[in-house]
């Protein structure tokens, strides 16, 4: 895509939007009825009743939000771009990374790759997600359509330093795209250390990988203990279960570790990851579709893990709206516990916003509508039938469940990033939304072309899993 970059100057006259309702998602989960958010460059100024915002900062100009409820910006703790969409289908993990996910990355194009970061991310800001830890290949790509489309990101390259698993991205790779990138667009995008799974590393990866963390003092990210077959493999070559062979290796030694799905923790893991400070992205859709099973969430929430939300990929969800992983991750909490009161919808929006947040070591930053934090924000419209009946406050309050039960992501009307309006009544500002459907729609018969070749003279698929005897 040839779009500019959304200018990296902060807007220098003071802002007010008010609205119906603002939730904080402060320690106190406050909500205010009639509220203001102060927006001073890039930053939160103030956070308060409406008029009190108003009268103390009379030279900034007010935009008013009748029947929208103003909240922090969505964190998505874990997605992957593409554009695979219900062509990946009805299977397992493993059978579906070896018959479609894997001889995908094989024949995978950097033009291929960066149109799909632009989609997704489009999509992401449309349905609320200000912030989104992205897992992809070629993602020098994703960070120019994160600096055009507005975006807050964490770059998690996916890769394989095998020789089994050669054509994902390497960590020669990794290090360029953090020497390059870290910290760009205004501080908008980081880059972290990525493994696909440990099992994609030799020992000489696994260690490299570890010590590229700690060098550039950045994130450390894998998938994990996502399907019930590791419990048993890591037994096999490490005589352990999967966190206490992380922590062996010295994964839990880099600066901010955090592990997508942890489906299968016991809880002595649980406990480990606690006292280790090792974040968790939890990702019920995308358990339920591949039949993955139910993260043991209340267990880790209660032990103090953050856990943040994440979509995972298109080809796995089948789309990113944080809004649906919330309603799931609470419906899967009552389930895996067969008690109706438990994952709450406080504790889901947190899950949502402040602990995603704090999942990517980004709580004083995001996640809240707090004084001194980014302008990282969304409106969304009160006036639809989910949203219907809305008590703010009261005796018949139920905000906070409509917040998690009712709304979609297509009801976000306004996202902010940075204190830059990103996507306003409903329609993204950064970039041409169509161009961008139109680019992937011409890209993605070629990648399904090639991969059906592959696969006619592959027909057992790609290896999976590295290791003696395999």
């Amino acid at each position: 895509m040839s779009q500019e970059p959304i200018s990296q100057e902060p807007i220098s006259q003071d802002r007010i939007l008010a609205a119906d309702l603002v939730v904080t998602m402060d320690p106190d989960n406050r909500v205010l009825t009639d509220g203001a958010v102060l927006i001073q460059g890039s930053r939160i100024g103030a956070v308060g009743p409406r008029e009190a915002i108003a009268a103390a900062n009379p030279g900034a100009a007010v935009v008013r939000l009748p029947d929208r409820l103003l909240m922090p910006g969505l964190v998505n703790a874990h997605m992957h771009s593409g554009f695979l969409r219900g062509t990946a289908e009805h299977l397992p993990v493993w059978d579906w990374l070896r018959l479609h996910i894997n001889p995908m990355h094989r024949l995978l194009r950097p033009e291929e790759a960066e149109a799909a970061s632009w989609l997704c991310y489009a999509e992401g800001l449309l349905s609320g997600s200000t912030t989104m830890l992205d897992m992809w290949r070629f993602m020098e790509g994703s960070a120019r359509a994160a600096e055009t489309l507005g975006n807050r990101l964490v770059c998690v390259p996916y890769v394989g330093e095998h020789p089994d698993y050669d054509y994902f991205d390497r960590l020669d790779d990794n290090e360029r795209l953090i020497e390059s990138r870290h910290g760009s667009a205004n501080g908008r995008i980081s880059v972290w250390v990525g493994l696909e799974h440990l099992f994609y590393a030799d020992e000489a990866g696994q260690r490299r990988a570890i010590e590229m963390a700690q060098r550039h003092r950045t994130g450390f990210h894998t998938h994990c203990s996502e399907a019930e077959v590791e419990v048993a493999e890591f037994e096999q070559r490490y005589g352990c279960r999967a966190m206490f062979a992380l922590d062996r290796l010295g994964f839990f030694e880099t600066p901010h570790a955090l592990i997508a799905h942890a489906v299968w923790l016991d809880a002595a893991e649980i406990e480990l990851i606690a006292a280790r400070g090792v974040a968790v992205a939890h990702n019920p859709v995308s358990n339920m579709k591949l039949a993955s099973g139910i993260a043991p969430v209340e267990a880790m929430l209660k032990a103090g893990v953050a856990v943040g939300l994440g979509t995972d990929g298109e080809k796995e969800n089948n789309n990113l709206d944080v809004f649906e992983e919330m309603k799931a991750a609470s419906l899967l909490g009552k389930l895996k516990t067969l008690d109706a009161a438990a994952l709450d919808s406080w504790e889901a929006l947190r899950m949502g916003t402040i602990l995603g947040a704090k999942a990517l070591g980004l709580d004083r930053e995001i996640g809240s509508l707090e004084p001194g934090k980014r302008a990282d924000l969304i409106a969304i419209r009160t006036d639809t039938p989910r949203m219907t009946p809305l008590f703010g406050d009261g005796p018949w309050f139920n905000l906070q469940h409509n917040l998690v039960h009712a709304v979609r992501g297509s009801d976000v009307d306004l996202t902010m990033v940075d204190g830059v309006v990103v996507v306003e009544d409903g329609r993204l500002k950064t970039a041409d939304l169509r161009a961008l459907i139109d680019h992937v729609r011409g890209l993605a018969p070629g990648l399904f072309e090639r991969r059906a070749a592959w696969l006619a003279e592959n027909e057992t698929g790609s290896v999976q899993w590295t290791g003696p005897g395999r």
